[in-house]
């Protein structure tokens, strides 16, 4: 039996909602396990959490010993907890890793429940597939990251949204609760955003009444928890650090009034978003063009509607973009996008479906020629220059990985075989072949990336170089990423002579500097280390000595 097409509210085919599913477990699972965190901002991230495993504050994040107030706590406690529980037998960082694939799950479960609420019983897996189909949430939604329990909180806020049209108390529970769980991620973007499309939603008829009211009320009360305790707390603490936090991370990286950098082009997003949304952003374009002026007005156009153009201006205003702050804009974009398939031409559906086959077909090829090349010495030059590429990874046959990636090889393509024609084949296909590549990358080459990634053989270096007695370790231009892995690999915490307060008389300084300019600190010093990740031509790291008082 496979899945078939269904009428719009029908039940979906059981077998249907496995293939779904399991595509989604597969889609979490793979690469959340076996790399040590990697720079930028894994390495910071965990670093936070590994102070909170050694006893450090709640309040107040601390990284490698110096308080650490960009973002509130809420995921670092989540990794925190987990990790504690899961290592051993994991890896201290890979199990703290696995807080993302829990806050994945729950958006994926958000996002169903909205899908369900605006267009359907049969619709909630396939606007999971809509969102595990975008290019740009690949690589960062498995990443040990705090903007991915954000996303759970606009998730949660928007299913907040849908289900108030019907359950207006259970809805405002869920939109307080999301716009709680995106404050305590990453601070006044998720508050600010929801805030702004609550506000805007009256507009539109199917909101405009007293449950709505309601849900607003409830919305109010479920978020006030969340939005005070730890706040409080931290001004009880220090009223610096909550300044700093407040104006200087919120309102200072926003308006572009810090030192954070030039501000960021207003454009940014709109360059991205054709890539980073494909194929979600046409497919959700054709669904606003069937709709027309008209149809804009349903909550089913309505809400996925407000909640993109809301998140897209505020993302635009802000003076500090990145592409890593566009996740949320995909999931009004998933949700937009799900109707698409009940309308799309049959020449468009095809396209989507045998670009799926093509192009995973192609990369399974690809993808295990390399790693015969990797593994294997077959063909011997490309493996020469893969090791030249990386040149800190040890080569050789490992049984799990292998069966891993046979397994997401095979299931591809057993699930290719098995799907019938219906509406929902292409995205299906699609999901399934985003899956299937992201588990070999994951799989067959997490190791050989994670050797030019990662800190640990060039802190394990620089140890074996350090004399047998020193006083303290002083640091100059040391990043946040290093301090958090010197910590993490060596239980080395230093003294920043750019950082006021931290200053301290020690009789070695590291500095973090690039190949081609050497800084050595002024004064009787002698350099007795230097070194990087293996294959990094660009940033270096020298150690020098005091030689005399």
């Amino acid at each position: 039996m496979t899945p078939t097409a269904s009428g719009p509210g029908a039940a979906q085919p059981p077998i249907a909602l496995l293939w779904i599913w399991g595509l989604a477990a597969a889609w979490i699972l793979a690469g959340l396990l076996g790399h040590d965190p990697w720079k930028p901002d894994e390495a910071y991230t965990f670093g936070l959490v590994y102070s909170l495993l050694q006893g450090g504050d709640w309040v107040v994040p601390m990284l490698a010993h110096e308080p650490f107030v960009e973002k509130p706590p809420l995921y670092y406690l989540s990794a925190a907890a987990i990790a504690s529980i899961l290592s051993p037998p994991l890896a201290l960082h890979d199990a703290a890793r696995l807080t993302t694939g829990l806050y994945m799950a729950l958006t994926f479960a958000f996002v169903a429940g909205a899908a369900r609420e605006l267009y359907g019983k049969n619709r909630g897996g396939l606007a999971v597939l809509m969102l595990m189909g975008c290019v740009g949430i690949l690589i960062r939604s498995h990443q040990l990251i705090t903007d991915i329990s954000l996303l759970t909180g606009f998730a949660a806020g928007f299913y907040g949204f849908a289900l108030a049209l019907r359950r207006p108390a259970l809805g405002g529970f869920w939109l307080g609760s999301g716009v709680g769980i995106g404050f305590m991620s990453k601070g006044l973007l998720a508050p600010g955003a929801l805030g702004i499309v609550a506000a805007l939603l009256p507009l539109f008829p199917a909101w405009r009444n007293r449950g709505y009211l309601i849900c607003l009320a409830l919305a109010a009360l479920a978020c006030t928890p969340w939005l005070l305790i730890w706040p409080f707390a931290l001004y009880q603490k220090s009223p610096a650090l909550f300044t700093e936090w407040l104006w200087v991370n919120n309102f200072g990286r926003f308006l572009g009034t810090n030192e954070f950098g030039p501000a960021a082009d207003t454009a940014h997003y709109l360059r991205i978003l054709p890539w980073y949304a494909l194929p979600t952003l046409p497919l959700a374009a054709w669904t606003l063009w069937r709709a027309r002026l008209k149809g804009m007005l349903t909550p089913q156009m309505a809400l996925p509607l407000t909640g993109f153009v809301v998140i897209f201006a505020v993302l635009s205003f802000s003076a500090d973009a990145r592409e890593l702050y566009a996740l949320p804009m995909l999931l009004p974009l998933a949700l937009l996008a799900t109707p698409a398939t009940d309308t799309l031409r049959r020449g468009a559906a095809n396209l989507i479906y045998w670009f799926s086959i093509m192009g995973g077909g192609f990369f399974v090829i690809v993808a295990w020629f390399y790693w015969t090349a990797l593994e294997l010495a077959i063909p011997p030059r490309l493996h020469a220059h893969l090791h030249t590429l990386q040149p800190g990874y040890a080569p050789g046959f490992k049984w799990l990985p292998f069966t891993l990636a046979a397994l997401y090889t095979a299931g591809w393509i057993v699930l290719l075989l098995r799907l019938r024609k219906s509406r929902e084949r292409p995205v299906i296909a699609w999901a399934a072949s985003m899956t299937m590549v992201w588990g070999l990358l994951a799989i067959l080459f997490v190791g050989w990336v994670d050797a030019g990634k990662s800190y640990r053989s060039m802190i394990a270096d620089m140890q074996q170089a350090l004399p047998a007695k020193y006083a303290c370790i002083a640091s100059r231009n040391l990043g946040e990423p290093q301090r958090a892995m010197l910590h993490y690999f060596a239980g080395i915490i230093t003294w920043r002579l750019d950082a006021p307060g931290r200053q301290r008389n020690c009789d070695l300084t590291l500095v973090q500097g690039v190949a081609s300019e050497e800084y050595a600190p002024p004064g009787p010093w002698r350099k007795i280390w230097e070194g990087t990740r293996p294959g990094d031509t660009v940033e270096r790291y020298r150690l020098y000595q005091r030689t005399k008082n």
